[in-house]
């Protein structure tokens, strides 16, 4: 069986003293847990409800995201499910803020943009 490809960012190391590989995966696992943090986001589109998360397991958060990486900087798009009753600018504007902090925390490098995608409403009472 072939192992699977995983492309990674590269980080230099200006001092020489080797370079950082960092998966795809994990920067969108990174970008996808905060999302789902934000007060008001059901889930991630084509996600799981967030209480099934913590049972199936973190794979499941990259769904819903795409990164991209130039010029030393992320432009992450986020697809969400908003809770019924939550204002989605609101939500919309605390996924950004929570995505580009936990990516800023965790990379050292910064996010140009995060564009949020509201693909449906959660009516679904808790």
């Amino acid at each position: 069986m072939e192992e699977e490809k995983k492309a990674t960012l590269t980080i230099r190391d200006d001092e020489g003293i080797g370079f950082i590989q960092i998966a795809d995966d994990v920067v969108s696992n990174i970008a996808g847990l905060a999302a789902t943090e934000a007060d008001g986001v059901a889930r991630l589109s084509g996600n799981v409800p967030n209480e099934l998360i913590a049972k199936l397991g973190k794979k499941s958060l990259s769904k819903g995201i795409r990164v991209t990486y130039a010029d030393n900087t992320f432009t992450v798009d986020v697809s969400v499910i908003v809770k019924f009753g939550f204002n989605i600018v609101e939500v919309s504007r605390a996924v950004q803020e929570k995505v580009i902090q936990a990516l800023l925390t965790m990379t050292g490098l910064t996010v140009s943009k995060v564009n949020v995608r509201v693909a449906g409403v959660d009516f679904s009472e808790k």
